[in-house]
């Protein structure tokens, strides 16, 4: 379990009431099941609240005791991962209306002594956002350095700096939205029309009897079919036949997508009340910021600084609204770094591209290191050798930078393409005449601000990584750094002055990222040499 957190274990709060919901209707107490990971520091200033999705649960990450598969959010989560919990102390609650340990509809009810069912009131993100800030002030924690989530997830960190601007520094929105659109609505109506039409349903009272698995396994094949994409479902069953070599002509299963889908059903039926996805598809519904229509004026409290992160492919929440998002914010003066996850996998990226949103996430929260980026298959030359040697080497291996070693191996120099091509001009072909020395190097545990800032300001596009002794162990360059940065980009933090403003999102075009990231994210930054003057 090496970067896991280890082994966990779910806890439990009541926290008292009454809570007053958005409905009106008042809860006169609520029991919350958390999990955290990591230690909190002295002045409570280092606490990460995770929020999770639909199907979500406060189990985040690390290993329950006898189980092999992790928590969701596991890729993220650990240390040295996005979310370090060996600087960070990490919260992930279950939300109000779930089924995996906070008070839902299948909670008992103590007016009754039966579960809530239906008579459970209807449930918002901000009815959700407010239980969690009773949460995070029961672990006696004033201020939140970050809070964070996915999907629904983010819907709540969005509402946690709208509604508290004070209690957070940072807010990260992956693959989300402002303000539910008619497309996402309708996809959840189905899902709960499936669920109700169910007559194992009986209006929500089944906890004595049946569940309407069947209604809730239809709802989540729906719900799933939209956290892919055409090309990931193409990519991974493509029109093969499950268990046959020619279709059946009839209405057997045919195909493997088919089968695939009945079986994440299936599984989600073993896990999830159906109740408690018909309160949390309605909590989603009803989920928009915007104030008389206007998002800018909705995120106007936020006070944190923001990454929100858009996927490729997420065709249920576009990267377009990420980009409003990023471009109402700006709007008002608050910071905004927009983020792009490029993958085929649809909505469901959040929770399988480790590489790119741990380095999404470590840029944003100040922990990218060298070493988190740099190249390791390094090829080098000996002092001695001839420029023609350098050159085969360069050309074979399609390299730019060649680091120079003596016979230990420490590095002594480095030779550039350019060096190169100006020796051939020359008619050069001692090494050493176009070897730079002394080199920039950087350590692998160097922040990558501080090596890239050292790059500008000294016109350079590579440097050697080298440990303790000299001996080059990797090396970073300008065409690993400028796309990574340009993933994440920081959005003009000006004041509009009237909604026309914003009527066009800035995350395509117009954002500009200042100082060390505006420069680097030019294509070709150029290496000059004062040996080879000739």
């Amino acid at each position: 379990m090496e970067h896991s957190v280890g082994l966990t274990e779910t806890k439990h709060v009541d926290l008292p009431g009454p809570i007053v919901m958005d409905s009106g209707a008042v809860l006169s107490e609520v029991r919350v099941a958390y999990e955290t990971y990591g230690t909190l520091n002295e002045d409570r200033s280092n606490a990460i609240l995770i929020c999770h999705a639909l199907s979500g649960d406060a189990h985040a990450a690390g290993y329950h005791k006898g189980d092999v598969k992790p928590g969701w959010w596991e890729i993220a989560i650990g240390p040295g991962k996005g979310f370090d919990t060996s600087k960070h102390f990490v919260i992930c609650s279950n939300v109000l209306g779930g089924c995996r340990g906070t008070t839902g509809p299948s909670s008992v009810d103590p007016a009754t002594g039966r579960p809530y069912g239906t008579r459970f009131p209807v449930v918002t993100i901000k009815d959700m956002v407010k239980v969690q800030k009773l949460l995070v002030d029961h672990l006696g924690i004033e201020q939140l350095f970050a809070v964070a989530g996915g999907s629904m997830g983010g819907m709540q960190a969005l509402q946690w700096a709208v509604l508290y601007p004070e209690a957070v520094k940072r807010a990260v929105v992956i693959a989300s939205t402002a303000r539910s659109t008619p497309q996402q609505i309708a996809f959840n109506a189905v899902g709960r029309r499936a669920i109700t039409a169910d007559p194992a349903w009986r209006g929500g009272d089944y906890y004595d009897g049946d569940v309407p698995s069947h209604g809730l396994a239809l709802a989540r094949m729906v719900g799933h079919i939209t956290y892919l994409s055409d090309d990931s479902m193409l990519s991974r069953f493509g029109r093969s036949l499950q268990g046959k070599e020619q279709v059946g002509y009839d209405f057997s299963t045919d195909f493997q997508v088919e089968s695939y889908l009945y079986h994440k059903g299936d599984a989600f039926v073993a896990r999830f009340d159906p109740n408690s996805y018909l309160y949390m598809t309605k909590a989603i519904d009803y989920f928009d910021l915007t104030q008389n229509g206007s998002l800018i004026a909705g995120l106007a409290s936020a006070k944190a600084k923001f990454l929100v992160v858009g996927i490729t492919s997420d065709w249920l929440y576009p990267p377009y609204q990420s980009e409003e998002i990023v471009s109402a914010l700006s709007a008002n003066g608050i910071k905004a770094y927009h983020g792009e996850i490029r993958s085929n996998y649809g909505h469901d990226a959040f929770l399988l591209e480790a590489g790119q949103l741990n380095y999404l996430l470590k840029n944003f929260f100040g922990q990218v290191t060298s070493g988190d980026i740099m190249s390791t298959d390094v090829a080098t030359i000996g002092e001695g050798a001839a420029i023609s040697q350098a050159g085969k080497i360069m050309i074979r291996k399609g390299l730019n930078h060649l680091p120079v070693v003596d016979g230990t191996g420490r590095l002594t120099g480095i030779v550039t393409s350019w060096d190169i091509a100006k020796a051939v001009a020359c008619d050069l072909d001692d090494l050493s005449s176009i070897t730079s020395r002394p080199v920039l190097t950087t350590r692998a545990d160097e922040p990558l601000e501080e090596a890239v800032a050292r790059m500008e300001e000294n016109k350079i596009s590579a440097l050697p990584v080298v440990d303790d002794e000299g001996h080059v162990i990797g090396l970073v360059t300008n065409e690993h750094i400028s796309p990574l940065l340009r993933r994440c980009r920081s959005a003009p933090a000006t004041k509009a002055e009237g909604e026309g403003a914003s009527s066009r999102p800035t995350g395509r075009n117009g954002l500009r990222v200042r100082g060390v990231r505006a420069r680097l994210s030019r294509e070709g930054i150029s290496v000059k040499s004062s040996k080879l003057d000739c």
